[in-house]
């Protein structure tokens, strides 16, 4: 257990009577409350918690809580693993975190993409996993080369720690590449319009031929190779890679990788996980294992039933997500609802609905939903795409066809729905 200071006891004592009297008046767990109580009267509370374990922190636009859980499963082969349950991704969550496991010697942390560099001062993590970069909230997060810069500097403080880097991500790869101590993973990138231009030189990326080293899952063990016009940058040579159902990596490792979860971009997801595992110290085989228990985070990817309805829960905040959950579609679903709010945690401007590609749903009954149904309905309407429109989620999913039901929905409508599918 980490040695605390007198204020931090206090901190974490003040921080446990907060969460309690939120749990006895119902307000949930009460960790965010805590958390901020904790940071107000001690804010060196993280650094203090982190100190002595062994602490893997893990960002990207996408793909963060699953990554972050099937890092834990990995880790867990090596002893207990301190974590956020809940997907709290902030200074409050995290400390809410450690300070649950105080005695676990290891820590799988989600860390938001703005928060990165200074949770990695306070925790100097054994290890970093970079996913992805891409556009996010504009009114939050900003603009996309800033972060990229940002990141790329708050690295550069620790050059000791490892970074699992998606080198088939070019905002990601320029943000390690010259980190001295970078384990490079072929995880995929399904989404390229953030990164058209080199984020070193304002020139363009020319994507050539195949090199070693496929993207998540491609067939083949190869890879789209891409390269600056304006800087000696290139997609480096991966360690480890996807093969179509196995994952390769060093020295001739090869392993079936089997997953609970489903679509590419989770395949490259466990990929990433096993990797910053293994510099751990976790044994390839039993990491591997490990990933494919994960089968569920915060209610993404279960089954509910609704009536007749079989409705599976899809969650997707932004272009890029978006346009990976729609792959997951299945196409002989008896219906799709896609339910998107504008709410705060959202984003308020959903412009970004014109930069997903909302056709191929022949066949498909798609209802829009959501507090902004009517949004969702005209981008349907350019999309070509035959729906009607229910903005209720649960109505929604009661006006398709009996039978498997895919609920696509952003953070608040998703969150919203899953309380209502709790009341009934």
């Amino acid at each position: 257990m980490a040695d605390i200071s007198v204020r931090g006891r206090i901190a974490l004592r003040a921080a446990a009577a907060a969460s309690w009297a939120s749990q006895k008046a119902g307000r949930g767990k009460g960790s965010m409350i805590g958390g901020l109580i904790a940071l107000q009267i001690d804010k060196t509370i993280m650094g203090q918690l982190g100190r002595g374990k062994r602490t893997v922190l893990i960002t990207g636009t996408n793909g963060k809580s699953t990554t972050t859980r099937m890092t834990t499963a990995a880790l867990s082969t090596l002893g207990a693993v301190a974590t956020q349950a809940d997907g709290a991704n902030m200074d409050a969550g995290i400390v809410a975190a450690l300070s649950v496991h105080r005695d676990a010697p290891l820590a799988a942390i989600e860390v938001d993409e703005l928060h990165l560099p200074h949770v990695t001062d306070a925790l100097d993590p054994a290890a970093v996993v970079l996913l992805n970069l891409s556009r996010d909230q504009l009114d939050r997060v900003g603009e996309i080369n800033m972060i990229e810069r940002k990141l790329r500097a708050g690295l550069a403080r620790h050059p000791d720690t490892v970074v699992i880097a998606n080198c088939d991500d070019v905002l990601v790869t320029s943000i390690a590449y010259d980190h001295p101590n970078v384990v490079w993973v072929a995880a995929g990138s399904g989404w390229s319009m953030d990164a058209t231009s080199c984020p070193r030189s304002g020139e363009p990326i020319l994507w050539e031929g195949a090199r070693s080293g496929t993207a998540a899952g491609e067939a083949g063990g190869v890879g789209k190779h891409w390269r600056s016009t304006g800087a000696d940058f290139e997609r480096p040579e991966p360690d480890w890679w996807l093969d179509g159902d196995d994952l390769v990596g060093p020295d001739g490792l090869r392993f079936p990788l089997k997953l609970a979860l489903p679509g590419r971009a989770n395949r490259g997801n466990a990929a990433q996980a096993v990797a910053a595992a293994i510099a751990l110290g976790a044994d390839p085989a039993a990491a591997v294992t490990a990933t494919g228990t994960v089968r569920e985070i915060a209610g993404r990817y279960r089954t509910v039933q609704v009536g007749e309805h079989a409705a599976r829960l899809l969650l997707a905040k932004n272009p890029a997500g978006w346009q990976e959950a729609l792959s997951m579609i299945e196409p002989a679903s008896a219906g799709l609802v896609i339910a998107v709010n504008g709410q705060v945690p959202d984003g308020e401007d959903l412009s970004w609905l014109w930069d997903v590609r909302f056709e191929h749903f022949e066949g498909v009954q798609v209802v829009a939903s959501g507090e902004r149904a009517t949004d969702l309905a005209v981008r349907l309407t350019y999309a070509g795409v035959e729906h009607t429109t229910v903005p209720n989620p649960l109505r929604a999913i009661a006006s398709c066809p009996a039978g498997h039901v895919e609920v696509l929905a952003n953070y608040t409508a998703f969150r919203d729905l899953n309380r209502d599918l709790e009341a009934k």
